[in-house]
């Protein structure tokens, strides 16, 4: 892992730990508790993509990551004592940056992997999405992955694009970046101007029950 990989690794940690942690704050959790959400949101996406691509889970073999996770929840207790005064769009743009973040990362490790492409964009897009899943089931909250907002869509176009980009010869320094950038932009946009897609409803119409008519039985 090159430096500045390393580097966007770490961030992607503390963004997406800083966003569970919120996430406990606005439901008035205990420290334990924060810990907890900050830690499934960080790691929860990656270890699910290790276990499938039956590799070592990142944070099992390099436990610096916990320690960044317990030192992003700590300082989010320290320093943020009231989160119901933290705007909501501020977690949604934290969760935003990770899923960015997550969802190239871990399509460039499952392709660096051996992985086929469209296993690879799969797997950058669980590392993307399943930490946040895990986050908002434990707070009983639908995961935005299965509402209407673009927000699975996002990670999938990040990680396509970092395969076009390779396959087209960039560095994976700048492949990244403008995969990165491109996934967050259209996440931020379908936050800020509310873009969605399309939700499948089915119309149940009001049975309308007709009163049944009794046929006199005729008598032989």
């Amino acid at each position: 892992m090159n430096e500045f990989l390393f580097y966007l690794d770490i961030f992607g940690i503390i963004v997406f730990a800083l966003s569970g942690a919120l996430m406990a704050g606005r439901y008035q959790l205990d420290p334990f508790g924060v810990v907890v959400l900050a830690s499934v949101t960080a790691v929860g996406g990656g270890t699910i993509r290790d276990v499938i691509l039956q590799t070592p889970v990142f944070w099992v073999v390099k436990p610096y990551y916990l320690y960044v996770i317990l030192a992003t929840a700590v300082l989010t207790i320290v320093l943020i004592r009231q989160p119901k005064r933290i705007p909501k769009r501020f977690l949604l743009i934290a969760d935003a940056l990770g899923l960015a973040l997550f969802a190239v990362l871990g399509t460039q490790k499952a392709l660096y992997l051996g992985a086929p492409i469209p296993v690879a964009v799969v797997l950058g897009t669980i590392t993307g999405v399943a930490g946040g899943m895990i986050r908002d089931v434990l707070c009983n909250v639908i995961p935005m992955i299965l509402r209407e907002e673009i927000y699975a869509l996002a990670a999938m176009l990040g990680g396509s694009l970092f395969i076009l980009l390779h396959w087209l010869g960039w560095s994976d320094n700048h492949a990244m970046i403008a995969s990165i950038s491109a996934a967050l932009i259209l996440r931020l946009a379908a936050i800020y101007w509310h873009v969605s897609l399309p939700a499948f409803h089915i119309v149940e119409k009001p049975s309308k029950e007709k009163p049944s008519k009794e046929k006199g039985i005729e008598k032989i």
